[in-house]
Order: C-alpha cells, then sequence, then structure tokens
C-alpha cells in the first residue's frame, strides 16, 4: 500500500493587508520529503495521526509537502500553485492508493476563493477513484466542490483546536475502512445564511458547547463522522458562514437527516452568535477593578491567528494612558523596532517608534506607531517548542525577539508573526506569566489553550485591526446575500 500525506493550510483573512507568498509559509512551517515526519511525528496535529496510521500498516509514506503559514491575506498565486503542484506531482508520477490531506478549509488564493475546493478537484481530475480523507479546522468555509471530491471529511470539535490529532485518526480510520469494504463512505453537505463570529465560537461557551456536542451525539449507529463548521467570517467570499458536512455508511439520505439537524439547530440559536460591543473605557475600569491576576485582556480585533497585522498599538496606548501596571503584552510585531533593540544590547535605555508599521486600508485605517522610552530587558533568537495542548511538540518561532520594559508594561516584540496561544510566547523570554496582575494578548480564542488555566479573569478589549467583531467596519462585497447579522433575518432560510 501506497499513502499520499500532505499538509496545506492557511486561514486567510482577504481583508488583510499582510501578503502570504511562499516566505511566509517558510516563516512558520514548510517541510518537504523526509522532513515532513521530522516536523510532525509526535505532534498533536492531523498529519501526526495519518503518519501513525500509516506506520502501524506497513504503507508506504510520499509525504511531498506539509505547510501553513500564520492567517494573512490573499495566498499569491505563485506560492499556491507550488503547494498544489507538489501534491499533484505525486499523482501524476506514481500510484497511490488511498490520499489523507491535512488542510484548513478557510485558504482562499488571489486567482482562487475555494482554494481547497479546487485542490481536490485537481486531484480527482487526475485520479477519479482515489480514495481521499480529509481534516479541516472548524473554520473552515465549507463549499459543496469540497464535499463532491472527498470520499470522508472531518472538522475539529475543540477551540481552541485541542482535539487535531484526535480527527485525524478519526477520519484516517475511516477511509482504511473503506479501503477494505467495510464501509462505504457517503458524504452530505450543507450551510445556512449566518455569518458567525470568530469569538462567539469558544467550545468553552455556547452556543458551540452545545452545537458540538450534538455532533458526537450524531456519530452512532451508520453515521461516521459529523462536522459543524463555525465558519471563517473575515473571508469575504460566496461560500463563508456555517455549514456541516456528515459522512454516513453508504446511506447518502441519513447523512442529509443528520445534516439538516446540524444547521437547523445552528440557524436556531443565530443570535448567540453575534458579539456584543463595550467601549474600551468600560471595558478596563472593569479590568482595574480586579485585584486577583492574571486577568486576560484580549486585544482581539489585532489577533494574528485570525490574520492581524499585530503591530495596531491602539489597546495599548489606551493602558498607558489610564497608568496601567505589572502588565506583559504578547505581541507586537515590530523587525525593525527588534533590530534597535539588538544593536542597543540589555539593559539600554531606548527610544522606538513602536508597532503601527502597517497601513489597513479594508478598513481605512493608516498605520499609527507609538512613541514609548523604555528599557531592553531581554534579546532570543524566537526558537522555542509548544507544551501546551494546542499544536504540542511544535517547533516555532517568533523570529529575532526582544523584551521591551515601559511604563508598567513588559511588551514582547517579535520579528515574525504568532499568537499567543503558549507560555512559551513568555516563558521563552524569561516572563513567568503566573505572577502578572494582567496579560494582554492579541489573541481571541486559542490563547485558553494555554492561559485558560492560569486565568482569574478575562476581559475583551474592542481595538482597532482587521479581525474585529464589529461588521459595520468590513466592507463586505462577495459574501452571499441575505446573510445574518449582516442583514435582518427572522425567517429559516429552506435547508438543502
Amino acid at each position: 500500500m501506497r499513502f499520499l500525506i500532505a499538509m496545506m493550510k492557511h486561514e486567510t483573512n482577504t481583508f488583510s493587508p499582510l501578503r502570504t507568498d511562499l516566505k511566509r509559509f517558510r516563516d512558520w512551517g514548510l517541510h518537504e520529503g523526509d522532513a515532513v515526519t521530522r516536523a510532525y511525528k509526535a505532534t498533536n496535529h492531523p498529519i501526526a495521526a495519518y503518519l501513525d496510521l500509516a506506520e502501524q500498516l506497513g504503507a508506504e509514506i510520499v509525504a511531498p509537502i506539509a505547510a501553513e503559514a500564520m492567517p494573512s491575506g490573499p495566498v499569491d498565486r505563485q506560492a499556491y500553485e507550488y503547494l498544489v503542484g507538489r501534491i499533484l506531482d505525486v499523482l501524476r508520477r506514481k500510484h497511490i492508493d488511498a490520499a489523507f490531506l491535512d488542510l484548513h478549509g478557510a485558504m482562499v488564493a488571489e486567482h482562487e476563493p475555494d482554494a481547497e475546493g479546487a485542490l481536490l478537484e485537481r486531484m480527482r481530475a487526475l485520479a477519479p477513484d482515489l480514495p481521499i480523507a480529509v481534516t479541516f479546522d472548524m473554520h473552515g468555509n465549507m463549499s459543496e466542490r469540497i464535499a463532491r471530491h472527498a470520499t470522508a471529511i472531518i472538522g475539529y470539535k475543540s477551540y481552541p483546536h485541542v482535539d487535531m490529532y484526535t480527527a485525524g485518526l478519526q477520519i484516517g480510520r475511516v477511509l482504511l475502512r473503506a479501503l477494505t469494504g467495510e464501509v462505504a463512505p457517503a458524504v452530505a453537505f450543507g450551510n445556512v445564511p449566518l455569518l458567525a463570529q470568530t469569538l462567539r465560537m469558544g467550545t468553552a461557551d455556547e452556543p458551540m458547547r452545545s452545537l458540538q456536542e450534538l455532533c458526537r451525539r450524531e456519530e452512532q449507529g451508520g453515521i461516521l463522522a459529523a462536522s459543524l463548521f463555525g465558519g471563517f467570517p473575515m473571508a469575504d467570499i460566496p461560500d463563508a458562514g456555517i455549514s456541516a458536512i456528515v459522512v454516513a455508511d453508504g446511506d447518502v439520505g441519513a447523512a442529509r437527516d443528520s445534516c439538516q439537524r446540524l444547521l437547523a439547530a445552528s440557524w436556531e440559536r443565530r443570535d448567540e452568535f453575534v458579539y456584543r460591543h463595550q467601549p474600551l473605557s468600560e471595558a478596563l475600569a472593569r479590568a482595574r477593578a480586579l485585584t486577583a491576576g492574571p486577568t486576560i485582556l484580549l486585544d482581539h480585533a489585532d489577533n494574528v491567528g485570525s490574520g492581524g497585522t499585530a503591530d495596531s498599538m491602539a489597546v495599548i496606548a489606551e493602558l498607558l494612558r489610564q497608568n496601567f501596571e505589572d502588565v506583559a503584552v504578547a505581541a507586537v510585531w515590530d523587525p525593525a523596532a527588534v533590530a534597535a533593540m539588538a544593536e542597543a544590547g540589555v539593559g539600554a535605555e531606548v527610544r522606538l517608534d513602536l508597532g503601527g508599521k502597517t497601513d489597513m486600508p479594508a478598513i481605512g485605517v493608516k498605520g499609527h506607531p507609538l512613541r514609548v522610552t523604555g528599557r531592553v530587558r531581554r534579546l532570543s533568537d524566537g526558537q522555542w517548542t509548544v507544551r501546551g495542548p494546542m499544536y504540542t511538540g511544535t517547533h516555532v518561532t517568533t523570529g529575532p525577539t526582544a523584551l521591551l520594559e515601559t511604563d508598567g508594561l513588559k511588551i514582547v516584540v517579535t520579528s515574525l508573526h504568532h499568537e499567543p496561544w503558549d507560555l512559551g510566547i513568555f516563558t521563552s523570554i524569561g516572563i513567568d506569566p503566573g505572577q502578572c496582575r494582567y496579560l494582554l494578548l492579541k489573541s481571541r480564542i486559542h490563547y485558553r489553550a494555554g492561559f485558560a488555566a492560569l486565568a482569574k479573569a478575562t476581559i475583551t478589549l474592542d481595538g482597532v485591526g482587521v479581525t474585529t467583531s464589529d461588521n459595520s467596519v468590513l466592507a463586505y462585497r462577495h459574501v452571499r446575500r441575505p446573510i445574518y447579522p449582516l442583514d435582518p433575518m427572522t425567517s429559516a432560510p429552506p435547508l438543502p
């Protein structure tokens, strides 16, 4: 048996000004050939589960590429065609018995809004009968084309995504059973016009906690996998929004009925997927009233894990204006500031124009640096390994990194974008986050993977950035209409 195993992941924010080229994939993780196994074996990734299953069977593994980039703007044509080409080339050159893909589901290329659907369609054109299993992120924007060209599909059921390996194992086993004729996967897909806010999709919270539990209850009898996708609302494409995919054993009617139950339950709770805003000054007043720490402060509108620039300084400026003390910040992206601090050296006092280097034309915002005076406390190469429950075992880098202390704030400044979901973002540069009164994180929900057990309270701060949860800031042009909550919709749409 010969298995094709590959990973291609990117969550594309079409409003983000950050370029997504091949370098951006290489900065976060682009491995080819034998390096794929070395990078992802024994990690909490779907591709690790695929590798384990193949090894248990003694199958030959062909792993042409494993690529992931931090969320950003549309993937440029050259990068997309390179990644896809590495996968398609295997099908042109070798006989493959089955393919196991670790994809995201919200990738948008500059020439292809349904990037994963296009990949699967091109694979199917080369190998019409190839069994294909795919894992998708819970924030994938699923399409009919994806469902039509894959044999077995599953999405993560947790956010933060701590079940990635488990999802890969489940759907990988389904495909292996299909190879022996034990099951005959039948796939049903559907969606509803509901553009849910990412900040309202945490699976420790309602409504997603109950909806993902419903998925688990559906997975009995002949239902092999039931997945509800919250979608990624920062992708201005026709397929954005909540969808469901169900895989049944030989019974497409049962798959369709299960899919409709998931969609109906989601639509019924549509209002719970809308984030309610609070003025920044009021939110910070609540934070100041809390005496126990650490208190998590979320600069969610500038979340690099959803395509934010990570150099919006609005929330940090307000913390300084209000004289907050004992705040650790992760992280501000500013390679020039890191270089200046490295040149000055540890212990030196520096005066910097920090952050604000990136314009955000999609929301009409010009970059606005923050003039600060502070001291360089530490310098680091930014290399560390994730020890928490999400991306466990993955080696990451923030590039050359510096710790700047200024007026009660300790700010981690990085050369590469990184969302702070693991304590390593602080501990790798000498900060014990458990000893801080406040932790300001440019994150939405993933921070919970590493920080939830530490936090005494969490306060969302409505700052400025392209990952805003305020729909009125974003000019949607391509998403299907009408769609809730962009449009007033009181009646349920006909289910597919």
